[in-house]
């Protein structure tokens, strides 16, 4: 098999990881009725599954820096196939609940392995484009995954679709084996030293972007489902046309940030996404009544929310780029955290306020980002390495 197509393997396994951790956003309403729980004790499913992902992927992959990679990834991948397997064959809520804890320690061990392994299989050179290949299928995943799930649960119980990625992965473990070769591990690098990055004050705002940016996301994204048919009045199909556009948007908004940011800088398309992500918000706030209006303003949401994505990840290579690796995965394990936390903040506003709070409960998340990126400017270096406020400014 060639590199190429190896790596188009490791996109469609990391689209399917994705897709197993947000695949709960589209059918919450659908589970918490099954299940015979509060729709914000089934929000707390994404909770779950992101703290997971954010705290035990860490750990796992410094505990397995020098095991065989391939092997890790069957490990991995194998876990994950199987706690898929129990949450569709095990009744009950409680169940439920540990599966998502294996789902998204596995996931995340998954997706890590993946991106290792790409820029191994990969031809010389060709190392960027691999990442951002299995990158794509993470962010496939939402722009395909949750529609789908959707219209599965819409025809079937809700449980087939953990049964099918379950099937799914089975299949992947028998083409990675197949077509991955044997590669060794790392030296591992200590988790003191990996957290030595958050000393540095300008590494802290970094993260604070990201972790501002995507908990304002969660809190609205997790309950979107509930909001649409509840608060709008959508109908099923509906919802699950609207959510495929709501994904097509995020793509089109990643593809436009990075633009922006080559052409007018991080900073400039940071705020400019942050801002319109807020502007959307308060809009979808006022007109979340009317179906006809919320659908367009859903559109330019998921466009505003992820046009930062691009910009935010070369900044904080640019913040260290001798320790880029590190920075990365901290930023990746930041935003887990941040979709945990903006889970519970929307559901802790579903349950003490109303439904339709969610939205200035997420623009409140995304102006903090907003915040954020400003008081990163200061950190913003020139080419002599001191840089005042105006300079910062002008820069940006």
């Amino acid at each position: 098999m060639s590199s190429a197509l190896r790596v188009y393997t490791l996109a469609v396994l990391s689209f399917l990881v994705g897709t197993s951790e947000y695949i709960i956003a589209g059918i919450l309403d659908k589970i918490a009725e099954s299940t015979g729980v509060t729709l914000v004790t089934a929000g707390q499913l994404i909770t779950i599954f992101s703290l997971s992902y954010a705290f035990g992927t860490p750990v796992i992959m410094a505990l397995t820096a020098r095991m065989e990679r391939r092997k890790l990834l069957l490990y991995a991948l194998s876990l994950f196939v199987i706690s898929n397997l129990l949450a569709y064959v095990l009744p009950g809520y409680e169940p439920l609940v540990a599966t998502r804890i294996f789902m998204g320690i596995s996931a995340g061990v998954t997706i890590v392995a993946s991106l290792t392994i790409a820029t191994k299989v990969t031809l010389p050179g060709k190392q960027g484009s691999a990442i951002a290949a299995v990158l794509m299928g993470f962010t496939a995943s939402l722009i395909l995954g949750v529609p789908i799930g959707r219209l599965i649960s819409s025809a079937y119980e809700w449980k087939a679709i953990f049964g099918g990625i379950s099937l799914i992965g089975l299949l992947a473990i028998f083409i990675i084996a197949l077509t991955i070769p044997r590669m060794d591990g790392e030296e591992p690098v200590p988790l003191r030293n990996q957290l030595a990055l958050l000393k540095q004050p300008k590494m802290v705002i970094a993260l604070s972007v990201s972790f501002f940016w995507i908990a304002g996301y969660s809190i609205f994204y997790s309950y979107i489902s509930p909001f649409l048919l509840t608060v709008t009045g959508m109908s099923d199909q509906t919802l699950s046309i609207t959510l495929f556009a709501v994904g097509i948007a995020s793509l089109v908004g990643s593809r436009v940030g990075g633009f922006s940011t080559d052409k007018w800088g991080i900073h400039r398309t940071l705020i400019g996404g942050l801002s319109l992500n807020v502007t959307a918000l308060i809009l979808i706030m006022l007109f979340a009544p009317s179906p006809s209006i919320i659908i367009p303003l859903l559109i330019l949401w998921s466009f505003a929310t992820w046009s930062p994505g691009p910009p935010q990840q070369l900044h904080l290579i640019t913040l260290a780029p001798e320790s880029s690796g590190i920075m990365l995965s901290l930023n990746n394990s930041t935003i887990q955290l941040a979709m945990a936390v903006g889970a519970g903040i929307g559901g802790t506003a579903v349950e003490q306020i109303s439904l339709s709070s969610i939205t200035w409960a997420a623009a409140v998340g995304i102006i903090l980002a907003v915040g954020a990126v400003i008081s990163s400017l200061r950190y913003v270096s020139s080419p002599s390495g001191q840089t005042t406020g105006r300079e910062s400014i002008m820069e940006a």
